[in-house]
């Protein structure tokens, strides 16, 4: 299998790529991380989800010799595939964190972009290259990259088709955390972790009413932070965390699973 759904007692999940060497993003693969990301999405033991690539790469991006072989009619259908994979990571409604190790490049990238936040290797190499090949992205990466770190970078990345190194990233808010190699993937899985301790009904409403916000614009952001705020007061998760605030002062509540 080309990616794997590992999901732990804690409530966290990792997909894992898993085509070595490079996790080249072929059609397979693509088709296998749509299927396991809506498989993480519904499952209630999965709470928070880790992508990642192993310890040497995380995805270096497009199976070139595959795509060569493509014309026209063949993209066409697969274009639609391969953003309804990446777009089946960006509607978990859960947690997502990207643990990114070595090349993270044209579609390695897109995918990164598809988590909530991304955890980098000190050594990670970063970028949108496809105009290298006469191309521009294809999974996303012309729409979030922008969305993230804004316009006139996303153009820069895109136009130029450069790579950034991991402190750069960070500088720009491509990644939100720069660690050693060897680290990356455990601080990514303690993030997760932790917020698979949380409230996932209030943590789904508050990825949703981002993101919505984000795309559809400040008022019906609104809308929905307001339907969701007052929905949440119908939760148990709500009265235990409001009990706990009065009986044990602020931040002592865990969620899940209950003590």
């Amino acid at each position: 299998m080309t990616v794997h759904l590992e999901v732990t007692d804690d409530g966290v999940g990792t997909l894992r790529l898993d085509r070595p060497p490079l996790n080249a993003l072929d059609a397979a693969l693509q088709d296998r991380l749509r299927d396991l990301a809506q498989e993480a999405a519904g499952r209630d033991d999965v709470r928070a989800v880790v992508l990642w690539g192993g310890e040497r790469v995380f995805a270096a991006g497009a199976d070139i010799k595959e795509m060569r072989a493509m014309d026209h009619a063949a993209m066409v259908t697969r274009a639609r595939g391969l953003q309804e994979a990446f777009t089946a990571v960006a509607r978990i409604p859960k947690p997502v964190v990207a643990a990114v190790t070595g090349y993270a490049l044209g579609g390695g990238c897109e995918l990164a972009l598809c988590a909530d936040v991304r955890f980098a290797a000190a050594d990670a190499r970063l970028g949108q290259p496809e105009i290298l090949l006469g191309l521009i992205p294809g999974a996303g990466g012309t729409q979030r990259l922008p969305r993230l770190i804004g316009p006139s970078r996303a153009k820069d990345l895109i136009f130029t088709g450069r790579q950034v190194g991991a402190d750069e990233a960070l500088a720009m808010g491509l990644v939100d955390r720069v660690l050693p190699a060897g680290e990356v993937y455990g601080a990514a899985r303690a993030w997760a972790a932790r917020l698979a301790a949380g409230p996932a009904i209030a943590l789904r409403a508050a990825k949703e009413s981002v993101d919505v916000g984000l795309d559809a614009g400040v008022d019906a952001g609104l809308a929905l932070e307001r339907s969701w705020f007052a929905g949440l007061f119908a939760t148990d998760d709500r009265a235990y965390g409001m009990d706990s605030f009065m009986t044990e002062g602020p931040g002592h509540a865990r969620f899940w699973p209950r003590p």
